[in-house]
């Protein structure tokens, strides 16, 4: 048996979103109905939603930044219970066996994870996202949120957050560290916010200085600007940790020979094209370039916690399901500070 909710769909790359439906199941016994509050905008909508990554899935609902309410639990959820505050990211279900499930980082799953939306669960049905106005969720894919953190400001931590939070763990950002943030957005900004609470020494590397008092206030030490080619002379040897969240391409072998002795260049915005490097940008400074790809369940739970405690959420605009196309189009632009919410309110 289903449920039908309302929610936002688009029939292929670059067509509008319209207002319709989605079938949502009924709750099986491990299930959560979610009452979606808020979803976050994040930019890999976009990309899938306009097939630049290949493998679209039509009609698509996006969205896996999700914050609300549940609504109502299966006969053997023993996690949560009507009322509480939850959140549902970019993935709902893994095979649970394999190694990388084992050790909580399903969103590494060898057989792959079962993504929120544009994908396919196990069972062969597809999966839709955030852009509505409820979600089913198995209890293990769910995750609290702390009352410390709104609903509206929580929902793009369940994506952007994560994403920078697992890699400035895995790779030590804090006290004595000396952390940069390349690019100043969705991702970026949370980089900053997160670094600093960690106590580590945070930089910004953004193409003008037109941020740096936002930048500053979200806790940077130092801003800088890459389209000055000075910077690069400047601050060459100088950080442990650079975290890439640019979604384009960039002049890596610049960007490496920032990095101190073993020093790490993070990538967590995924370009379209390639990120081409020389051998010799590696090998002269021992210097490593990696990737992450956002946090398991476990820690992403750790996340909302911290940020919590730090009182740390997304700058947020928020708006109507009517505006995602023009919101779409900011994003693509730059123009937002620094992270869309979609108030599923706006659906009635």
């Amino acid at each position: 048996m289903t449920t039908t909710v309302p929610a936002l769909t688009t029939a292929g790359p670059n067509q509008p979103f319209r207002r319709g439906t989605v079938e949502r199941r009924d709750p099986r016994p491990h299930d959560v109905v979610v009452d979606i509050a808020y979803s976050g905008i994040c930019h890999s909508d976009i990309h899938q939603a306009r097939d630049e990554w290949g493998e679209g899935i039509y009609p698509m609902v996006p969205g896996h930044e999700i914050s609300g309410i549940v609504a109502a639990v299966g006969s053997e959820v023993d996690r949560y219970a009507v009322g509480d505050r939850v959140g549902v990211g970019c993935f709902v279900d893994s095979c649970r066996r394999c190694e990388s499930c084992l050790a909580g980082e399903e969103q590494y799953c060898l057989e792959g994870e079962v993504q929120t939306y544009n994908s396919r669960a196990y069972d062969g049905s597809l999966t839709y996202g955030g852009y509505s106005t409820q979600i089913v969720v198995d209890q293990n894919y769910v995750l609290r949120i702390p009352d410390g953190i709104a609903l509206d400001a929580a929902a793009p931590l369940l994506c952007a957050g994560i994403t920078l939070y697992s890699p400035l763990v895995r790779w030590g950002a804090g006290p004595g560290r000396k952390v940069a943030v390349l690019g100043m957005g969705g991702l970026g900004h949370l980089g900053v916010k997160l670094a600093k609470a960690m106590g580590a020494e945070v930089t910004v590397l953004s193409r003008t200085l037109a941020k740096e008092a936002d930048g500053r206030r979200l806790g940077a030490d130092h801003y800088h600007a890459t389209g000055d080619p000075r910077t690069f002379t400047e601050l060459a040897g100088r950080f442990d940790l650079i975290v890439n969240t640019v979604a384009a391409e960039i002049p890596v072998e610049d960007y490496l020979r920032l990095l101190d002795l073993e020093g790490t260049m993070i990538t967590v915005g995924v370009p379209r094209g390639e990120l081409g490097y020389h051998g010799f940008s590696q090998v002269t400074g021992r210097g490593n370039p990696a990737g992450s790809k956002i946090g398991g369940i476990r820690q992403t739970q750790e996340m909302l916690d911290f940020c919590a405690r730090h009182g740390l959420g997304a700058d947020i605009e928020t708006i109507s399901c009517d505006d995602v196309d023009d919101a779409w189009d900011r994003v693509v632009k730059g123009d937002v500070r620094y992270r869309f919410v979609i108030d599923a309110a706006s659906f009635a």
